[in-house]
């Protein structure tokens, strides 16, 4: 049996090795939040992917947080972020940089204005969000069915 040809049903990561995963995944995100060059929506979206394969329960949880259920949801979706989640990594990358260039008395301090540009440039980039897509319940309605 070559590489392609796989049994259905078989796993090849341990269940307890995607939750761990998905787990320093999250984590990462949270301090992603906080630390301008940590990116957040890759390690959300690495936590997605594994408690789906791993645990219904971590994957509701992580889907219907407030703070990352939109993040995921809206990226996954639409490849765009919401408003808030844009300008709350563009404050706190912002304030990180600015308090880091304030503190350090190293001439080469201001080279930390080049992440802080980069993530402003990569958020005007990825579009925005708008938030009427993720609140719209699904519906049924006039879909054919029934």
């Amino acid at each position: 049996m070559n590489r392609t040809q796989r049994p259905p049903g078989r796993r090849y990561l341990p269940k307890w090795f995607l939750v761990g995963v998905g787990v320093v995944s999250v984590s990462l995100a949270t301090l992603g939040i906080f630390l301008p060059l940590l990116p957040t929506t890759p390690f959300l979206l690495l936590a997605a992917a594994c408690f789906v394969r791993s645990s219904d329960r971590l994957y509701r949880w992580l889907m219907g947080h407030r703070v990352y259920g939109p993040i995921i949801k809206g990226y996954r979706e639409h490849r765009a972020l919401p408003a808030s989640s844009k300008v709350t990594i563009l404050v706190f990358t912002w304030a990180a940089i600015l308090t880091s260039i304030l503190v350090l008395a190293h001439p080469a301090r201001f080279v930390l204005l080049a992440p802080a540009i980069g993530a402003t440039w990569m958020m005007i980039r990825i579009p925005t969000l708008d938030p009427a897509l993720l609140t719209a319940p699904e519906s049924t309605e006039g879909d054919g069915v029934g």
